[in-house]
């Protein structure tokens, strides 16, 4: 095939800065790539590159000559396989999407799904860093709005303060019959983790993610094992050769991992990932990474063919001041595709 491309950078603003315990975000750049055959220039399959800054392993300033160099080599017949992808995981992400659209006809469906079919996707409500205050009603009014599961990211304020917010979300009307995650984003220290997830255990936490800084194994296998809440692997994944990935898992014996499709490959990726996870009977559950609106209708697609029950960390791009155009709705915390 005559492969043709396009790549093109755009800036996405925020409408206020997202946070975590490590780092702020007010913009992002996501680089929309375009892949098309010359004898049928009119269909076209899209995918998105959209690196984190100090998470993604391909975050730099060059991305955009990069990507059109990998699409250089497959315009000259290379096949996907012989490309160096494995440093560039947002960009195999991307490249992935591309062709499976292109395959599917360039109509932005990237597989056959009972998601694109009506079912929709049960997710959690996401309560980003904030003033104590704001997130407690961030918190409520996602509950009111239908979520039964409500994610809320901690690690920036003092923890006894953050022991409050949860016990006064917990305490409320809305907040007395909801899933409650937490994501700690790496913020404990080792010492005193597990100290800590004892106090969160009275607020009945269904799972903490990634509670210290990845690449500490046998500090998290600790964790896992004595932990009374549920951990989740999230930061920990990111980077893990092939070859690793079985004995990362059998030595740390998480009770979850976190599928973060533009940090870890794409969706084959993703899916050795989940079968291993289940030789070890190790839950899971797929969240997006800050992309547009292009990338996560791709990842809901994903997810729908899987028929996993447990609530996903997906949304609508709606924290951006502009975006592409939306193919989901969410209705009483469920993501829904739209026709």
């Amino acid at each position: 095939m005559k492969l043709g491309y396009s790549v093109e950078c755009h800036n996405l603003k925020f409408i206020k800065p997202v946070k975590t315990s490590r780092n702020s975000f007010e913009e992002k750049n996501h680089w929309v790539i375009k892949i098309w055959n010359k004898k049928n220039p009119d269909c076209v399959g899209i995918g998105e590159a959209a690196p984190l800054e100090l998470l993604s392993p391909d975050f730099r300033d060059n991305l955009g000559s990069i990507i059109e160099g990998f699409l250089l080599e497959l315009a000259e017949n290379k096949a996907i396989e012989e490309l160096d992808l494995e440093p560039f995981p947002s960009v195999k992400f991307a490249i992935e999407c591309a062709f499976l659209d292109l395959r599917n006809g360039g109509k932005q469906v990237y597989f056959e799904s009972n998601y694109l079919s009506g079912s929709p996707i049960l997710i959690n409500g996401l309560v980003w860093m904030n003033e104590l205050d704001e997130m407690l009603k961030e918190g409520i009014a996602k509950a009111e709005a239908g979520f039964k599961c409500i994610k809320f990211k901690i690690g920036q304020h003092d923890f006894d303060a953050e022991c409050r917010l949860i016990e006064k979300f917990r305490n409320t009307i809305q907040g007395k019959n909801t899933v409650i995650r937490l994501d700690a984003n790496g913020a404990f220290r080792m010492d005193d983790a597990l100290e800590k997830l004892k106090e969160l255990h009275r607020f009945h936490i269904h799972s903490i993610e990634q509670p210290i800084m990845a690449g500490h194994w046998d500090e998290m296998a600790k964790i896992c094992m004595d932990s009374k809440i549920d951990i989740a692997l999230d930061e920990e994944l990111i980077g893990v050769q092939y070859n690793e990935r079985q004995k990362l898992l059998k030595h740390i014996l998480p009770h979850f991992i976190i599928l973060k499709p533009t940090l870890l490959g794409g969706f084959a990726e993703c899916e050795h990932w989940i079968s291993l996870a289940k030789k070890g009977d190790i839950g899971w559950w797929a969240t997006s990474a800050l992309e547009s609106n292009i990338g996560l209708n791709a990842i809901a697609q994903w997810v729908g063919k899987c028929n996993t029950h447990l609530h996903q960390g997906l949304g609508t791009g709606k924290l951006y001041k502009t975006n592409f155009e939306s193919k989901s709705d969410i209705s009483e915390g469920r993501l829904i595709y739209k026709n």
